[in-house]
């Protein structure tokens, strides 16, 4: 009889972590001296060398906080910052003056980073919950948080950053010249970059039933099924790339000029 109220005091301390996650990670985000900048660019190093480290910490999150998604905004501040800087560096190149600049920061933060990052994490959060959960573990606690949905993104567009905000723009020079090689070159940048989006998307949601590889990485969540219905866009990607090449249109030339109107 004693173990009821303990129970129902759990439940509402849990429900209240889960509804108040998004508002907790809000406010942290002028609590400077508050943020782990340091795991930040530990998570950040690991996406690219051994990203399924990343998502087994995720694991020992899961046990001590009682939620899947980050509550620590150091990461995405560091990467809203570099996103910035980024924008500084075109701009300055290009030559788009201060109001140039200015627009390009908030479209490559507000729009590339959050608005479609958020419609991406809208969908998966939709299709994992509804298409990949097993039908038998439907509970609240077997549900995919929105706010980890959007870490998935997180973690998987940082990758993508260097490759099209970073490596492009040092290759830019030769990534536009009208030839064979080179529109090769550009078109394989941005399938290299979405496959890895991709793929990165997938390792957030990937549970495999290996046993030994589970005592290994530990469970991500582990009550989804066929995750691997994730990586099918990468299909799309390679047909996209081949019909683009055969028929001569460079995607990188094309995506500057409809950022910077600069061809």
């Amino acid at each position: 009889m004693e173990l009821l109220p303990t129970n129902k005091g759990n439940d509402s301390s849990r429900r209240f972590k889960r509804s108040s996650s998004v508002p907790l990670i809000l406010s942290r985000l002028v609590r400077f001296p508050q943020m782990d900048f340091e795991f930040a660019l530990w998570q950040m190093a690991y996406l690219l060398i051994a990203p399924r480290r990343v998502y087994r910490n995720i694991y020992y999150h899961k046990q001590t906080k009682n939620q899947w998604a980050r509550d620590d905004p150091a990461f995405l501040v560091l990467l809203a910052s570099l996103l910035c800087l980024s924008a500084v560096a075109w701009g300055l190149v290009i030559g788009l003056g201060m109001m140039g600049i200015l627009r390009a920061m908030l479209f490559m933060v507000i729009v590339d980073f959050v608005l479609v990052g958020s419609i991406v994490a809208t969908f998966t959060w939709f299709v994992t919950n509804r298409f990949l959960s097993q039908s038998n573990m439907m509970t609240n606690d077997q549900r995919v948080e929105w706010a980890y949905a959007f870490d998935i993104h997180c973690n998987s567009f940082f990758p993508l950053f260097l490759i099209l905000y970073v490596v492009q723009f040092f290759f830019l020079p030769l990534l536009i010249k009208s030839n064979w090689v080179c529109l090769i070159a550009s078109n394989l940048v941005y399938l290299v970059s979405m496959t890895w989006y991709c793929y990165g998307t997938f390792l957030g949601f990937n549970v495999n039933n290996n046993e030994a590889v589970i005592n290994y990485y530990y469970l991500v969540l582990p009550f989804l099924v066929h995750t691997e219905l994730l990586l099918y866009p990468i299909i799309s990607f390679i047909i996209g790339f081949i019909v683009l090449t055969v028929f001569g249109i460079n995607i990188g030339e094309n995506v500057i000029g409809f950022y910077f109107g600069w061809s």
